[in-house]
């Protein structure tokens, strides 16, 4: 069991503070548009693996990647086909993974398929931090199978002593997951509903 600290997002020097955990290999949990999320750096591996050990997160199932702008995606994403940039022109910032295929300088605990699953939040507090840290490894902040995490408290019940900081951005505004897109091959398909619908995905795209 390690010390969980907790600084509000609001404090001056909580972004920088995440900023030095990420990179002494820790993991920070932080608010998104969608939930709490728990992050590490993209290019971490040992931390990535951590991801997994204290989520209980079946090492089959990949980690999603977060960016704060779409000029990132080529760092983290092998190809982004016309649909997949449309969709992201249409949706990002906001409640959308696209899984694309990877880059093959990814860490191999990132995601054991040839493809990842890439989103741009669209809130402050992720925005803040990922702009100076570049790309992250984020999954939901929560133990593998229970309820997302809306709000600190229900983070802490779950991950308290598990990692090193959370930020408290409050209560994250949306509450579900996002809307996951798969753009590896021609067609686009939905593998996980969420707050973008099918027939806002499929108006996009014609």
């Amino acid at each position: 069991m390690i010390q969980t600290k907790v600084i509000s997002a609001d404090d001056p020097a909580a972004i920088q503070q995440a900023v030095s955990v990420l990179r002494r290999g820790g993991l920070v949990a932080f608010p998104t548009d969608t939930v709490y999320g728990v992050g590490a750096l993209v290019g971490d591996a040992q931390a990535i693996a951590q991801l997994y050990v204290v989520k209980g997160r079946g090492s089959e199932k990949a980690i999603p990647v977060l960016l704060s702008d779409r000029g990132e995606l080529e760092q983290v994403a092998a190809e982004v086909n016309d649909a997949a940039q449309r969709l992201a022109a249409r949706f990002w910032p906001g409640p959308l993974t696209l899984v694309l295929p990877k880059q093959a300088s990814l860490p191999e605990e990132l995601s054991a398929q040839p493809s990842i699953g890439v989103r741009m939040p669209d809130h402050p507090v992720a925005q803040a931090l990922i702009r100076l840290t570049g790309p992250l490894a984020v999954t939901s902040a929560n133990i593998s199978g229970a309820a997302s995490s809306v709000t600190v408290q229900e983070v802490l019940e779950q991950l308290g002593g598990r990692i090193p900081l959370v930020l408290d951005g409050g209560r994250t505004p949306g509450g579900i997951s996002s809307t996951v897109v798969d753009c590896t091959s021609g067609e686009p398909r939905i593998l996980r509903p969420g707050p973008i619908s099918l027939q806002e995905i499929q108006k996009a795209l014609s």
